[in-house]
Formats: C-alpha cells, structure tokens, sequence
C-alpha cells in the first residue's frame, strides 16, 4: 500500500485546501495520473498517483484544509487491474433504458418553435417551447433544474411575477443568508490588500490617453500579425512595452523598500491582473523590455490560460517588479488600484470611451481611456510618478516611439 501524502509546496506554507478529487474511491489509476488538485495560498497545484492501483481516498472533503505532511490517498498496487471490456460495458448505458417514451398522439414536442432559443441556453423542451412563444428574456428566469437547467416551473415563474427576478436558487421575498469558507486563495488577497494599505505611502495620480494612434494600427494590421505571429494583436503588448520603456526612464517606479534599503532592476517583469471564478491573480511576464510585441501576446495568453485553469505555478505568480491592471474589460471608467507588494507601483487601465476632445483648436471625437497610477510616496516622488505616467501616455500614443523609446523627428535632429 502506498501512501500520498500532501507534499510540501514552499517554506512558508504549512497548509492547503483540497480544491477537487478527480479520482473517486475505489477507481483504478494509472501511475502518474493526476488524483486531486489543491489550493496554497499561492498557487494551484496537482497531486499525482505515484504508482499505479486501486485508490483509496482518506476522509477528507473537498475544500477541507490539510497540513503539510497530511494522508490524502493510499494506492492498493497490489490489486488487479480492470479488464478495459468491463469498464467499457459499465460506462455505456443501455440504449433500451433510457429511450423516450413516445409522445401522445397530436401533441409532438418538435412542433414547438424551440428555434427561437439560443443554443447557449439550457432548458427542458417545454421551457423553450415556453420561452420561444411567449417572447420570456431568460435573464429574467431562475433556473430551477441540475446544472442552472430552466425548467418549465421557472419560466411560468418569471411570467406571473413579470419584472420580479430571485436570486439563484432562492424564492422571491427569500431572507437566506449563506456561509461559505474563505479559500486559501482569498485569505491571502485578502492579508495582502489589507497589508498593502498599511505599510505603503500610497497615491494614486491620474492621466488620460488618446487610443486612437493604437487602435488604427491594430485595425491594419491584426490580420496580417495573427497570421504571421498566430496570436492576436491586442492592448497589453503595447501597455507593457510602454511601460517597460518608462521604467528603464524612470528607475525608482521600477524598485522598492526592503528594511532599510532600495533594490533596484534593471529589468522589467511586469505582473498582469487577472481575474478569475476563484479570486485575482497576478502571474508575471519576465523581461519585458526583451520581448517582442508578439512574445508579450503570446506569454499573456498563455498565463491567463493558465489562471483560468488553475494551472499557475508559485513561480510564475512571484517575483514582479510593477503591475499592470485592467478594470476596463469590466467597464470601469476610473479607479485607485491598490499596490501589488512589495512593488512600488502598480498602473490602471480603464475602459475606452468616445470623448469630445479639443484637437488644433477644433472639437472633436476620440477614443479615450483615463489612466491610473497608484504608488509608494515613501519611494516614489510626485515629479518621478507624473513623469512616468506622461511618458506611457506619450508612447501609447505615438507607438513608433516604441521601437527606439524616442521620437523619430527629435533623434533625427539629435535634439
């Protein structure tokens, strides 16, 4: 019998969440096969059989907590392994069993004009065939059924109480509260924000930004570099370069306080905000000074591939030296972003909006998008924070200044 215990995921951590069991009590595993997920308080990470057998769970639940060291599982390596015909057998279920009963004659569930509802939505045929001929717009409908399936109860619901919407799974006038325990992952967002506002100087100074250069590029050229790079054109390369040239500019935005000294890079691994169903995350891009617009694209799409999927490793989410964050794909027009500690910076990007802007003395309408940058005034003075958001803003857009961090004209006269 083999033992899997929980191992040890870094010096600071003594304990873990059970996020999910991907193996039932009794099913046989193949060695190496992923068993369980569990959270830290940094990352997501699996636990693998270390031999193959019949496996046997201890008495833990999901989203219980476990210490370091702790019994997950036990491996029985002796027990035979299952014919695959058996396994096969068991998985199919009889065809007999489970075909409808046919439907009286004259009332035929095809003959609803289910056409009208989306393929996205999940709903019983007599709900769509409800919802389809009575016009029912399903945000208003409280699903009911397994897996947020409408049941024909729900839409029935929905039409005597019109403009009257429960929460999911509570009853109009419900008074419910519900408990849930805080996941590692929150209890560390949460220790972080809290320490963030505590121990930092912070301020938040404000900028905005004419799109209108960037988005022109991107709608000349987003074809033709997804063709070339396979990866989409989006605004985050042109952010996190801008911000890379800015911070070779402007050092101490790029540093901070440890006891009683100022470290300094002299590179950029820029942290990316992103959000996920289980809380914020913020894995970094390394050297992003070094990168292509392309490699930063790619290395975006990657991580936040892997946030969704709860794949970050604790590597990937330490060791940032500024944040970037993007309240815009949410419809934020302006707020203060907390600082990503131990940064010293952390920049705000919002949603783009069309504005009456002045231009040569006429009035006209641009693509705009306020700018936020909150910093550490214990390192950071108002002269270096202004002047590292007015030089993003002059690179976001004048984005040929990215390919020299100049401006061509003022290089060509070696002014």
């Amino acid at each position: 019998m083999i033992e899997i215990k929980v191992p040890t995921v870094g010096e600071s951590i003594s304990e873990v969440t059970l996020l999910k069991w991907l193996k039932k009590d009794g099913d046989y595993v193949e060695r190496d096969e992923v068993i369980a997920e569990l959270e830290s308080e940094k990352a997501t990470f699996e636990v693998n059989a270390e031999k193959a057998g019949v496996i046997k769970r201890a008495l833990v639940n999901e989203g219980d907590s476990l210490k370091i060291g702790d019994l997950l599982a036990s491996i029985d390596e002796a027990a035979p392994k299952p014919e695959k015909a058996a396994a096969a057998t068991e998985s199919v279920p009889n065809k007999e069993a489970v075909k409808p009963a046919p439907a009286p004659a004259g009332k035929t569930e095809s003959a609803a004009p289910v056409t009208a509802v989306s393929n996205d939505i999940k709903a019983s045929p007599v709900a769509s065939a409800i919802i389809a001929d009575k016009k029912v717009d399903v945000k208003s409908v409280t699903p009911s059924g397994p897996q947020g399936k409408i049941m024909k109860e729900d839409v029935l619901a929905a039409l005597t109480n019109p403009g009257k919407k429960a929460f999911a799974g509570a009853e109009l006038y419900s008074r419910n509260v519900r408990v849930e325990k805080m996941s590692n992952l929150r209890k560390t967002i949460s220790r972080r924000l809290v320490e963030s506002k505590n121990t930092t100087a912070m301020l938040t100074t404000f900028n905005e930004v004419d799109m209108g250069a960037i988005m022109d590029i991107r709608n000349k050229y987003k074809d033709k570099f997804k063709e070339a790079h396979g990866v989409g054109l989006g605004f985050m390369s042109f952010f996190a370069k801008a911000c890379a040239v800015a911070l070779a500019e402007w050092p101490s935005v790029n540093a901070y306080i440890e006891s009683d000294q100022i470290v300094y890079h002299d590179y950029a691994d820029i942290s990316i905000a992103v959000s996920t169903p289980r809380g914020l995350t913020v894995p970094v891009i390394r050297n992003v000074e070094s990168l292509s617009m392309a490699d930063v694209e790619r290395k975006v799409v990657e991580l936040a591939g892997k946030a969704r999927d709860s794949k970050l490793t604790a590597e990937e989410l330490t060791g940032g030296t500024f944040t970037i964050t993007n309240g815009g794909v949410f419809g934020s027009l302006m707020s203060t972003p907390i600082i990503n500690i131990p940064q010293s910076a952390i920049l705000g990007m919002h949603k783009i909006q069309d504005r009456p802007m002045v231009v040569n003395g006429q009035v006209v309408v641009r693509p705009m998008m306020y700018l936020a940058l909150s910093y550490d005034h214990r390192i950071i003075d108002g002269r270096e924070s202004v002047s590292f958001l007015v030089r993003v803003k002059e690179l976001l857009e004048n984005p040929e200044q990215l390919l020299i961090g100049k401006d061509p004209v003022k290089t060509l006269l070696e002014l």
